[in-house]
């Protein structure tokens, strides 16, 4: 029988009734007990890093988790974070990026009502991510939810109230589970590599800047000395205002990194097609988000920066395709 590791962190899963409203209460114990069926799958070990609301989820929260799939890897099977679904992408992401090239599967999950409801999500999702994360085809960091496995790049949750809270933005679903069966589209699995990559640093000085008609040059001033990187959510396929061009090719110049993408969340971007986006196309400093989700790019940006600030190598690093992340 295959062997799988629990990390529970919290969030809406664990959340019981406080007197301010759900908080996470249940450990990871008591939510496996919740689903005996878990013990007919695998044989599984449970370890609590943290219990908290997935606001409260910060880059070293992203750390900690990793390196407990990293100190344990050669012991287990397999990988089940659970976790709030408020900032789920973020942490798919940046797994994605910490642990690369994993030949056994890394896979999220949460609930959308608290284990404890009794007409919970949370018990079909924990045991069909169990049953993802014991299939032998199973690779690299996903995220399993209300039937559908998602890669862990291109997940960002839809729906605030709804079982079917995520969406896979710009790539296909890698599997659907119904009942007991994986069902996976033809050649979506991609070959298993040789070693496993982990990396133990992270940039946090990146900020999301979302354009807005009326937004002002000296917003870009107000950044400068508290950010390293700058995600710019452009106009459609990659319009950005002539009134901010200066600032934000001066943001570039001044070594710091920009990495452009759109704020239309499906098909991507592509700053060649109008004139207000062609002064960006070969500007260093620049990146290019292309067809990848905020989430993704914020995560993809802090794991470049925290390996190198140099700007090739950063640009390097940044261009590398990392499980599906970046497709055109």
């Amino acid at each position: 029988m295959r062997r799988v590791l629990l990390i529970a962190t919290g969030g809406t899963i664990a959340s019981l009734p406080e007197e301010n409203g759900l908080a996470p209460a249940m450990t990871g114990e008591e939510l496996a007990a919740r689903v005996p069926q878990l013990a007919e799958v695998c044989d599984f070990d449970v370890v609590q890093p943290m219990n908290i609301d997935s606001t409260n989820m910060h880059p070293d929260g992203w750390l900690r988790i990793a390196r407990c799939i990293t100190d344990s890897y050669d012991c287990y099977d397999g990988f089940v974070v659970l976790h709030g679904t408020d900032t789920m992408a973020y942490t798919a992401a940046a797994l994605s990026y910490l642990v690369q090239g994993s030949r056994k599967p890394i896979v999220l999950t949460g609930s959308q009502q608290p284990m404890a409801n009794p007409f919970t999500d949370a018990k079909l999702n924990l045991y069909q991510a169990v049953l993802y994360a014991c299939d032998e085809t199973s690779r690299d960091v996903c995220l399993v939810f209300d039937g559908h496995v998602i890669a862990g790049t291109r997940a960002r949750k839809q729906r605030t109230m709804s079982f079917n809270a995520f969406a896979s933005v710009n790539y296909p679903d890698l599997a659907v589970i119904r009942n007991d069966r994986i069902v996976r589209p033809g050649g979506m699995a991609a070959p298993g590599p040789t070693e496993m990559c982990s990396y133990e640093t992270l940039d946090e000085r990146v900020v999301v800047m979302k354009l807005t008609p009326s937004l002002s040059p000296t917003t870009f001033d107000l950044l400068r000395d508290s950010c390293d990187a700058l995600i710019l959510e452009t106009f459609g396929i990659g319009g950005i205002p002539e009134s901010l061009r200066e600032s934000v090719l001066g943001w570039a110049d001044s070594g710091r990194t920009v990495v452009m993408t759109t704020q239309v969340p499906e098909e991507g971007l592509d700053l060649g097609v109008y004139e207000v986006g062609r002064p960006y196309v070969q500007h260093p400093g620049v990146l290019r988000g292309r067809d990848m989700t905020t989430e993704a790019l914020v995560a993809k940006t802090m794991w470049a920066l925290g390996q190198s600030h140099d700007l090739e190598q950063v640009r390097e690093l940044f261009d590398r395709p990392v499980n599906f992340d970046c497709l055109s």
